[in-house]
């Protein structure tokens, strides 16, 4: 009996003892790895790292009180010279609403990429005042050349934000195109008058000025091509076949800058404007009467 009951204990033995090493082998000695296949390359291991920090390291998306509001110009908004961008606007909108060149709004507000703007930012759509303050011509001077000295910069950066229409009221316009007029100026619906024609007819420059846009970019136009003709008024002519102008060009009264068409309209026609410090006015009352 003592025998047996030996036995039976060295078996037991036995049995926890292989137990214990069947649990030592199967404890992780680390993190599992994990494999990362490839197409066409052999398995990579990457070790397997714990998920809090995978969770840490995780790229999320903030939306931070500080960050928000803080478009460039945004400390400018509602000041005179200035415009809030609005969905929808282009920069080329922007500047014909505004009697400016795009070209001059975005070197104005540093934009690398004109076409890239945001709803809510401020753009400064006035001349910046450049003039800056001369050195003394002695080192002491009196309170009455200081005070002219500087009334004459503040009258000076007044006139470099605010457009000077010296002489601008004096601008004869020419008729743009002899034909019919089919539709006449209204503030809401027609900010022009729409003219009849046949596709390649001549659309003529109404005054001397500067060609500051020729392309297709502002909706509702089609080819189209805005003159400036100086500080105060601008000039619209839409729908065009083909534009016979550039960019930075200088046109004259009566030249040829475009040839009739129907881009973006439902007829052939010319669309013509007459913009007074960017706002529409009515053509019919600046061009001279018809024989």
């Amino acid at each position: 009996m003592k025998r047996l009951d030996a036995r039976l204990g060295l078996t037991v033995l036995c049995i926890l003892a292989t137990c214990a090493l069947v649990a030592c082998s199967s404890k992780p000695r680390g993190p599992i790895p994990v494999e990362d296949r490839v197409a066409g390359q052999p398995p990579v291991r990457a070790q397997q790292q714990p998920m809090q920090a995978q969770r840490q390291s995780s790229p999320v998306a903030v939306s931070s009180p500080v960050s928000m509001g803080t478009l460039p110009g945004a400390e400018n908004a509602g000041k005179p010279g200035y415009y809030s961008v609005r969905p929808g606007d282009t920069l080329t909108k922007i500047a014909l609403e505004n009697g400016q060149a795009w070209r001059d709004i975005a070197k104005w507000n540093g934009l690398d990429n004109p076409n890239v703007i945001e709803v809510d930012q401020v753009l400064r759509v006035v001349p910046p005042a450049t003039v800056a303050a001369k050195p003394a011509a002695n080192t002491v001077a009196t309170n009455t050349t200081a005070t002219s000295s500087a009334t004459s910069q503040a009258n000076a950066q007044t006139a470099a934000s605010a457009p000077s229409n010296s002489g601008d009221e004096s601008l004869v316009f020419a008729w743009p195109h002899p034909g019919q007029v089919l539709t006449g100026f209204d503030e809401t619906k027609n900010k022009g008058l729409d003219f009849a024609g046949k596709a390649g007819d001549p659309v003529l420059a109404a005054a001397d000025g500067k060609v500051v846009y020729a392309g297709s970019g502002l909706r509702g136009y089609g080819n189209l091509v805005i003159l400036k003709h100086n500080n105060t008024y601008l000039t619209a002519y839409a729908h065009n076949q083909s534009l016979l102008v550039k960019e930075d060009q200088t046109v004259q009264k009566g030249q040829r800058i475009a040839e009739m068409g129907s881009s973006d309209a439902d007829r052939v026609k010319l669309h013509f404007e007459i913009r007074k410090q960017g706002k529409p006015v009515d053509p019919a009352k600046l061009l001279p009467s018809r024989p």
